[in-house]
């Protein structure tokens, strides 16, 4: 008797259903880079669709504030500063990130259908801007000045934010594994 075939780590749904785009016809440095920056936006997704609000919100271990919702919430901060802030200049300030607490993503993320759908809400907010200014912005030699790195070109933004998302996906797969 053949034992069942156990799914891959990590996937909550069927090969055949995963929504994320795998396949790149423009290898252009550009479009690489754009690929796996939307590959990894959307492996997000995926490790927390079809979750209710208390299984978004539960914590990895203590002491730990790490969940889900609070993956989601950082992501967006994330998207807004570098985008945002760093690369169009932008005086935007943090969505959840306060002075008093940097943690806040995490430490605010509650079992809350309101606070899910904020949190959500954001991140798709701050990932469509960052895709018009990506869109809008051909040259990645464009070079900013960060107020802790210095001096740093659009591809090393967009290198980072790929680092930023594989990082937290790893994070992800045990979040809900758990």
């Amino acid at each position: 008797m053949a034992e069942a075939r156990k799914p891959r780590a990590g996937m909550f749904v069927p090969s055949d259903e995963d929504p994320r785009n795998c396949e790149t016809t423009d290898h252009g440095e550009r479009s690489v880079l754009a690929d796996y920056l939307s590959f990894h936006r959307r492996t997000l997704e995926l490790k927390c669709s079809g979750l209710s609000a208390g299984q978004l919100a539960q914590r990895s271990a203590e002491p730990s504030t790490m969940s889900l919702l609070g993956l989601v919430r950082h992501m967006a901060d994330v998207e807004r500063h570098w985008f945002r802030e760093v690369l169009a200049g932008e005086d935007a300030g943090w969505r959840f990130r306060t002075g008093d607490d940097i943690d806040a993503a995490f430490n605010g993320a509650v079992a809350d259908d309101e606070t899910v759908s904020e949190a959500f809400q954001a991140w798709e907010d701050e990932v469509a801007h960052a895709e018009a200014f990506f869109a809008e912005h051909p040259d990645l030699d464009m070079v900013v000045v960060h107020e802790r790195h210095g001096e740093l070109s659009f591809r090393e933004v967009v290198v980072h934010m790929v680092e930023e998302y594989a990082r937290h996906n790893g994070h992800a797969d045990l979040l809900r594994e758990r």
